[in-house]
């Protein structure tokens, strides 16, 4: 005990000694005073001339005048100093000492700063040092951690603010709104409205009309209250991929459709805010909402979408005399590439826009995190309905997922949105790595290869496979495993491959299902398009997965291996994306190539993540997938292409991807 007692006080810096000095035994309990003491004597002599008791204090007598032995004054004397009041007291007292200390050293100055200095903790800096000594430790490290976070993120203080970035530009550059700016969200940041009143005998449309089955609480009670009828809303027809009989839904529409996924939880709100503070209206700027669950083509097919983009980038170009900034995120990024070469295709569904569309209407293409080359956790959405968030819930949030939610219910769900497998990962075996070896393995000291996407620590007897599988694999289990309708919508709709000339670029730009995968597609020839590929590095990315079969499950043939020793791999990336995702980013850049064939410029920034540990969307630093939408720097840098200062954004290479893409041995 009394060892354990010497390392807590060492730790506070005090000496055994000390301690010992200042009336405490190594226990931290009071020594008994020696009766021939001074301070013994002195108390004596205090109770004789109140007439109290020599040998017990007045309260602690009998009835009789006995000394009574009182065990919770023994227990309050054992106290320890630091459980008792007198912590608090001493405390106190040290408070309003440095207070009264700092309102004289401040004497003079405008309350407002006077207060505002206290809640930051700055004026305390000077004399933290002469008391650090006496202070507990707990005080001056809390003290020391405030005012280094401070210090750090002085500077971004205010930019987390409303309209912050966008007012500190103008102030200081003098920036204004020039370019029409289209922001385009990613998957399932739209909000989806229901607009049946029809609905069927089990699920009544009408009582959910023009309200919010996707991004907002009203989509919360009603999974809760009513998740048969929710998902027969949000599923959409198996064979078709368009809406189910009865039931109809739509994107909302407007700034509204993305500025917030629900109240309090921003998603293009930031960006919005700041674009208005350098005078951008609806005049110059709107969002392209669209329904994510839909097949690209589907979107034009039902919608329309793609013919209403173009209309309205061709209006605002002809309004403004500026070609317009296509600003994409996540998904969005691949909508917008699709859209281009879409825009310029001929024949029915597309857009006839000819040779030369982008090069005279887009200024600029903003790839803000980006799926150009897929996601991988896209393959376990699509085999099993899982992902490394539902993995590491606990046991007992998992089973209460399973029983509200199951993997059977989610995978049904996901597989009837045709837009899901549009981020399934391209480039195959070429791109992430194959049984032996894989880029990216030299930040890694796993046992097996990335390109071992999926792994199994143990094979059945009977079972299909009898080995690990890599990306190229894994899509083709995803596809031998889904539906036959799936199976067709994915082959009409998207490719995952790449091309291994020149001419077969050619050719696949003739088709829709190439126009996702700028692996199989050129860029369109747009000698004067400026591209900046911008996103986050740093954050843990899941990249691989250990699975299972199951012998016994007529339901799911496979699984992800939750008693495995580590059913997830991670990789660097944004937290959603892995780096290789923007791989062809780094390929664009090199210059003129069948990939980038009028040597559009390419800018690179890669945004380091560091996240404010007091926000919990990581403030002003985050680089986060979707947070990086409030990053100050990411801000700054889309109002600067907006405001035709882009030429101003110098590149910057964090991250080991531009070794890797060098030793990618690429056909072209």
């Amino acid at each position: 005990m009394a060892k354990k007692s010497v390392r807590k006080n060492e730790g506070k810096g005090r000496s055994f000694d000390s301690v010992r000095a200042s009336g405490y035994d190594s226990d931290s309990s009071i020594r008994s005073e020696d009766p021939n003491s001074q301070r013994h004597r002195f108390r004596s002599r205090l109770r004789q001339h109140r007439g109290e008791n020599e040998e017990a204090p007045a309260g602690m007598l009998g009835p009789n005048g006995e000394a009574e032995d009182d065990s919770d004054e023994v227990k309050k004397r054992n106290k320890r100093w630091r459980d008792s009041r007198r912590l608090i007291f001493s405390l106190g007292t040290i408070l309003g000492i440095l207070i009264a200390v700092y309102f004289g050293a401040v004497h003079g100055r405008d309350n407002f700063d006077l207060f505002e200095g206290i809640s930051n903790m700055e004026s305390f800096k000077d004399y933290l040092d002469d008391w650090k000594d006496i202070l507990p430790q707990s005080v001056t490290s809390f003290i020391s951690d405030v005012q280094a976070g401070q210090s750090a993120n002085a500077a971004l203080k205010d930019l987390t603010e409303s309209f912050a970035v966008g007012k500190q530009l103008r102030k200081e550059y003098n920036i204004t709104a020039k370019h029409p700016v289209v922001m385009v969200p990613g998957v399932i940041s739209t909000g989806i409205e229901s607009w049946g009143v029809v609905g069927d005998e089990e699920c009544n449309s009408e009582s959910h009309f023009r309200k919010r089955l996707w991004g907002s609480f009203y989509m919360l009670r009603t999974m809760v209250l009513d998740k048969v009828c929710w998902l027969r809303h949000l599923m959409l027809d198996p064979e078709t991929g368009l809406d189910p009989p009865h039931f109809r839904l739509r994107a909302a529409q407007g700034f509204e459709a993305a500025d917030f996924f629900m109240a309090g939880y921003w998603i293009w709100n930031k960006v919005i805010q700041n674009l208005g503070a350098i005078d951008y209206s609806p005049d110059e700027m709107f969002t392209a909402a669209y329904d994510w669950r839909l097949a690209y083509l589907d979107l034009e097919i039902r919608d329309r979408y793609f013919t209403k983009l173009k209309q309205q980038v061709e209006l605002t170009y002809g309004l403004s005399g500026e070609k317009v900034c296509l600003v994409g995120h996540s998904m969005g990024s691949q909508i917008i590439f699709y859209f281009l070469k879409w825009a310029e295709a001929k024949g029915e569904f597309y857009g006839n826009g000819g040779p030369g569309w982008t090069d005279k209407y887009v200024g600029s293409f903003v790839n803000v995190a980006g799926t150009l080359l897929g996601a991988p956790k896209t393959v376990p959405a699509l085999i099993s309905g899982e992902m490394k968030d539902t993995i590491q819930l606990n046991a007992l949030a998992m089973y209460g997922l399973e029983k509200f939610f199951s993997r059977k219910e989610r995978l049904d769900l996901i597989r009837t949105w045709g837009g899901v497998p549009s981020m399934v990962p391209k480039g195959g075996n070429l791109i992430w790595g194959d049984m032996a070896t894989s880029v990216e393995d030299s930040l890694h000291n796993n046992t097996a290869s990335f390109g071992n996407f999926i792994r199994f620590d143990r094979f059945l007897n009977n079972s299909m496979l009898n080995q690990n599988l890599t990306m190229e694999d894994s899509i083709e289990v995803m596809l031998e495993l889904s539906p036959e309708w799936l199976q067709k919508r994915v082959k009409d709709q998207y490719s995952f491959g790449y091309a291994k000339n020149a001419k077969e670029m050619k050719k696949n730009a003739l088709h829709h299902s190439h126009w996702s995968n700028p692996l199989e597609v050129p860029l369109p020839h747009a000698p004067d398009l400026k591209i900046y590929c911008i996103y986050g590095v740093n954050n843990p990315t899941e990249r691989a997965y250990a699975y299972k079969e199951q012998s016994d499950s007529d339901v799911l043939n496979m699984t992800i291996d939750y008693e495995s020793t580590q059913p997830v791999f991670f990789t660097d990336g944004d937290g959603t994306v892995p780096l290789m995702t923007h791989a062809i980013c780094h390929k664009w850049a090199e210059g003129v190539s069948p990939y980038n064939p009028a040597g559009s410029n390419v800018t690179i920034v890669e945004i380091q993540h560091q996240p404010d540990r007091f926000d919990i969307r990581g403030g002003a630093k985050s680089a986060e997938h979707v947070d990086i939408l409030g990053s100050a720097e990411l801000n700054e840098y889309i109002l600067q292409i907006a405001s035709g200062n882009g030429h101003k954004i110098a590149p910057r290479f964090l991250s080991n991807l531009s070794t890797w893409v060098s030793n990618i041995d690429f056909p072209m």
